[in-house]
Protein backbone atom coordinates (compact mmCIF):
# COMPACT_ATOMS: atom_id res chain seq x y z
CA UNK A 1 0.00 0.00 0.00
CA UNK A 2 1.38 3.39 -0.89
CA UNK A 3 0.96 6.42 1.32
CA UNK A 4 -1.35 8.89 -0.35
CA UNK A 5 -3.65 11.72 0.72
CA UNK A 6 -6.34 9.11 1.32
CA UNK A 7 -4.42 7.41 4.11
CA UNK A 8 -1.91 9.98 5.42
CA UNK A 9 -2.99 13.54 6.11
CA UNK A 10 -0.88 16.39 7.34
CA UNK A 11 -1.21 20.05 8.24
CA UNK A 12 -2.73 22.00 5.38
CA UNK A 13 -4.65 19.06 3.98
CA UNK A 14 -8.39 19.09 3.59
CA UNK A 15 -8.60 17.46 7.02
CA UNK A 16 -5.71 18.55 9.25
CA UNK A 17 -4.16 15.89 11.43
CA UNK A 18 -2.60 12.52 10.95
CA UNK A 19 -4.65 9.47 9.99
CA UNK A 20 -2.70 6.44 11.15
CA UNK A 21 -4.81 3.86 9.38
CA UNK A 22 -7.83 4.28 7.11
CA UNK A 23 -11.03 2.39 7.91
CA UNK A 24 -10.69 0.32 4.74
CA UNK A 25 -7.92 -0.53 2.33
CA UNK A 26 -7.88 0.34 -1.37
CA UNK A 27 -10.13 -2.66 -2.09
CA UNK A 28 -12.78 -1.86 0.55
CA UNK A 29 -11.57 -4.51 3.01
CA UNK A 30 -11.20 -3.60 6.70
CA UNK A 31 -7.74 -2.07 7.09
CA UNK A 32 -5.20 -3.74 9.35
CA UNK A 33 -2.62 -2.16 11.63
CA UNK A 34 0.41 -3.70 13.31
CA UNK A 35 3.24 -2.22 15.34
CA UNK A 36 6.64 -3.35 16.55
CA UNK A 37 6.69 -6.56 14.51
CA UNK A 38 3.19 -7.77 15.39
CA UNK A 39 1.01 -9.18 12.61
CA UNK A 40 -1.40 -6.49 11.41
CA UNK A 41 -4.97 -6.99 12.58
CA UNK A 42 -8.30 -5.26 12.03
CA UNK A 43 -9.56 -2.82 14.68
CA UNK A 44 -10.59 -4.79 17.79
CA UNK A 45 -14.22 -4.61 18.85
CA UNK A 46 -13.39 -4.61 22.56
CA UNK A 47 -15.65 -7.62 23.10
CA UNK A 48 -14.47 -11.08 24.05
CA UNK A 49 -12.31 -10.32 27.08
CA UNK A 50 -13.52 -12.88 29.61
CA UNK A 51 -10.84 -12.33 32.27
CA UNK A 52 -11.74 -8.79 33.31
CA UNK A 53 -13.92 -7.95 36.27
CA UNK A 54 -17.43 -6.85 35.26
CA UNK A 55 -18.70 -3.50 36.52
CA UNK A 56 -20.74 -4.02 39.68
CA UNK A 57 -19.16 -7.42 40.38
CA UNK A 58 -18.18 -8.35 43.90
CA UNK A 59 -14.54 -8.94 42.93
CA UNK A 60 -12.39 -5.95 43.91
CA UNK A 61 -9.84 -4.38 41.59
CA UNK A 62 -6.70 -3.16 43.36
CA UNK A 63 -3.76 -1.10 42.12
CA UNK A 64 -1.77 -4.31 41.61
CA UNK A 65 -4.59 -6.22 39.85
CA UNK A 66 -3.38 -7.32 36.43
CA UNK A 67 -5.29 -8.08 33.27
CA UNK A 68 -4.32 -10.26 30.33
CA UNK A 69 -7.12 -9.27 27.94
CA UNK A 70 -7.81 -12.97 27.31
CA UNK A 71 -4.87 -12.99 24.87
CA UNK A 72 -1.41 -14.44 25.47
CA UNK A 73 0.29 -14.84 28.83
CA UNK A 74 1.47 -11.30 29.59
CA UNK A 75 -0.70 -9.49 32.15
CA UNK A 76 -0.62 -5.77 32.90
CA UNK A 77 -1.83 -3.44 35.61
CA UNK A 78 -3.72 -0.31 34.66
CA UNK A 79 -0.54 1.61 35.55
CA UNK A 80 1.48 -0.52 33.11
CA UNK A 81 -0.95 0.33 30.32
CA UNK A 82 -0.90 4.07 31.10
CA UNK A 83 2.92 4.03 31.16
CA UNK A 84 3.08 2.28 27.78
CA UNK A 85 0.60 4.70 26.22
CA UNK A 86 2.53 7.71 27.55
CA UNK A 87 5.89 6.27 26.45
CA UNK A 88 4.53 5.84 22.91
CA UNK A 89 3.09 9.36 22.95
CA UNK A 90 -0.46 8.10 22.49
CA UNK A 91 -1.66 9.99 25.57
CA UNK A 92 -0.26 13.16 27.13
CA UNK A 93 2.29 13.04 29.90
Amino acid sequence: MSYTESNVRGPGSSTDGFLLCPATDAYGNPAKLGAFGKTPAVQPSGAGNTHTVTAGATTAVFTNTSFDGSVGTAAYTVGDIVLALKTLGLIAT
